[in-house]
C-alpha cells in the first residue's frame, strides 16, 4: 500500500508565511518534501515558517512574490527551480484574501480585480508557470484552495470573494481533465471556519465566531493543521487515483 513519502519532491506553497499556508508547508516538509515558502509582505513571518521547518529537520527556502502579478509569478517559479535545481513536483495554490467586505452596490472595478486576481488569477498563472517543469518530470500534484463561501456565498459583503472561490472549484475540475494525460493530478480543498488565522482575526467578530462554531456538528472550529492533513493526503501516493475532487473541511457545517 502507498504511504506518505515525499522525499525528493519539490513543493511550492503560495501564501505560506502564516496560517493555513504555513501549516501546509510544515506538513509537506515533514513528509520529506523540499518546500518553497512564498510570502507577499511579511518577511519575518516567512522566515518563521522556514525556521519551523528547519528546526524539525526539514528543508525550506524563502521566496517573496506577489502572485497576483504574472511577471512576479514567472520570476518566482524561475527562482524556485534554480534554487532547488529542478521543476516543481507539488504546487499548492493557497494564496488568497477577502481583501475587504463590500456590498455589491459599492463594488468598484479596482476592488473586483484585486479580489479576483489574488484568489483566482494567481492559481491560473502559478499553475501555468510550473507546468513545463512538472511535465518534464512526468507528473505532479496540484492542490487549489477554495472555501465554504464557494458553496454558500460567504458572509456579508463577500459575494465576489465567494465567486472567486467557486471559480477555483470549476477550474480545478477542468484542469484535472486537461492534465491527467501528463500524469498531473489536480484537486481542491475547501476549508470552512478555520480558527487561528489572520482571515478571521480581521473579518469575523467574536460574536460571529461563536455563532458559527455553535452550528458545527463536530463542535469546534477547524485548525490550519486540519487543512494541511487533507493537502498532505492529496499530494501523496495515498491519493494516486484521486483527481478533480473537492474535499470539504468544515466539521460537518456543510455537507454535499
Amino acid at each position: 500500500m502507498a504511504t506518505i513519502d515525499l522525499k525528493g519532491k519539490i513543493a511550492l506553497v503560495t501564501g505560506s508565511s502564516s496560517g493555513i499556508g504555513r501549516a501546509i508547508a510544515v506538513a509537506l516538509a515533514a513528509g520529506g518534501a523540499k518546500v518553497a515558502v512564498n510570502y507577499l509582505r511579511s518577511r519575518e513571518d516567512g522566515e518563521e515558517t522556514v525556521r519551523t521547518i528547519r528546526e524539525a529537520g526539514g528543508e525550506a527556502e524563502l521566496f517573496q512574490a506577489d502572485v497576483s502579478k504574472v511577471d512576479a509569478i514567472e520570476a518566482l517559479v524561475r527562482a524556485v527551480e534554480e534554487t532547488f535545481g529542478a521543476g516543481v513536483d507539488i504546487l499548492v495554490n493557497n494564496a488568497g484574501h477577502l481583501v475587504r467586505r463590500c456590498p455589491n452596490a459599492d463594488m468598484t472595478e479596482e476592488l473586483y480585480e484585486t479580489i479576483m486576481d489574488v484568489n483566482f488569477k494567481s492559481a491560473v498563472f502559478v499553475t501555468k508557470a510550473v507546468l513545463p517543469g512538472m511535465k518534464a518530470k512526468g507528473g505532479g500534484a496540484i492542490v487549489n484552495l477554495s472555501s465554504l463561501a464557494a458553496h454558500d456565498g460567504g458572509g456579508p459583503g463577500a459575494s465576489v470573494y465567494a465567486a472567486s472561490k467557486a471559480a477555483i472549484v470549476s477550474y480545478s475540475k477542468g484542469l484535472a481533465k486537461e492534465l491527467a494525460p501528463a500524469g498531473i493530478r489536480v484537486n481542491t480543498v475547501s476549508p470552512g471556519f478555520i480558527g487561528r488565522t489572520a482571515f478571521h482575526a480581521t473579518f469575523t467578530s467574536e460574536e460571529g465566531r461563536k455563532a458559527t462554531v455553535g452550528r458545527v456538528p463536530l463542535g469546534r472550529e477547524g485548525t490550519p493543521d486540519d487543512v494541511a492533513g487533507a493537502v498532505l493526503y492529496l499530494v501523496s501516493g495515498l491519493a494516486a487515483y484521486v483527481t478533480g475532487e473537492t474535499i470539504e473541511i468544515n466539521g460537518g457545517l456543510f455537507m454535499r
